[in-house]
């Protein structure tokens, strides 16, 4: 696939389509680097040389990752990926893009640390969730997007279509245990939401094997709000995001809790 064909795919905004192309030079002169990001064995230090080369230039990184999301497309084409799969999964560029324009206002890559695990096809969105093969302990963690559907039904069709990719093109992974750690598993979250609520269905499919009560991700992921914005400041949206912020004007925390999945 074509670095442009894949910026058009992706749905990327003008603006910032203008700032890859722009990029794309740089890019090239890096792609040795960047195609590192490919192998899961080199991503990891593949990444650190190239933001050590880049240094504060984070839409450069963006451009050489983007670079070689698209000359690896290739490659999951032969595995027999579906290309739809492939787009999903790379969908997390502009999504991230448009977290971090949320926060601080402005157009900014900061999750090139995150984002090798896609390229290096050790991440996967599969329906609404994302699954990460954890190599070497064997287990998959359960990542969830911010614009993942959490309904019953929703949920339960990607844990299907997961299982299914797993056991077809990692089969040694067919089986092994799913884990998440996240916000939205916490226990505080029980008191401040409804019976009916999607995130307290999605919470029992978990045997929660430990809670960090302290933990303020919900800053991020609920207010879309940095560590140093001021608690007054939070907005109030929606109704849990009124809640969370009374509680934590209380002096409360929600807090993180990890759990493995109970197959049923």
């Amino acid at each position: 696939m074509e670095y442009m064909e894949l910026l058009e795919a992706l749905a990327l905004p003008p603006r910032v389509v203008r700032v890859l192309e722009q990029r794309l030079p740089l890019a090239l002169s890096l792609r040795q680097q960047a195609l590192a990001l490919t192998d899961r064995n080199a991503a990891p230090e593949a990444y650190r040389a190239l933001a050590e080369i880049l240094g504060q230039d984070d839409m450069g990184m963006l451009a050489c990752q983007l670079l070689a999301a698209a000359e690896s497309q290739t490659r999951w084409e032969e595995m027999g990926i579906p290309q739809r799969i492939f787009l999903d999964t790379m969908g997390c560029f502009p999504r991230f893009l448009e977290e971090t324009r949320v926060r601080r206002g402005r157009d900014c890559f900061d999750r090139g640390w995150w984002t090798w695990r896609q390229l290096s096809r050790t991440l996967f969105r599969v329906g609404a969730l994302e699954y990460e093969l954890q190599y070497p302990e064997g287990a998959v963690s359960l990542h969830i997007p911010s614009d993942a559907d959490l309904s019953p039904e929703s949920v339960e069709e990607s844990l299907s279509r997961a299982r299914a990719f797993i056991g077809r093109f990692f089969p040694e992974f067919a089986g092994k245990p799913m884990v998440c750690e996240s916000w939205l598993l916490s226990p505080a979250l029980g008191a401040l939401l409804p019976e009916g609520s999607r995130i307290l269905a999605f919470q029992r499919r978990f045997s929660i094997e430990r809670v960090g009560e302290n933990a303020m991700d919900c800053l991020e992921w609920l207010f879309s709000a940095q560590e140093d914005t001021p608690l007054t400041e939070l907005r109030e949206d929606t109704s849990l995001q009124r809640s969370v912020k009374k509680l934590l004007l209380a002096g409360g925390r929600i807090g993180t809790a990890r759990g493995v999945l109970i197959y049923s």
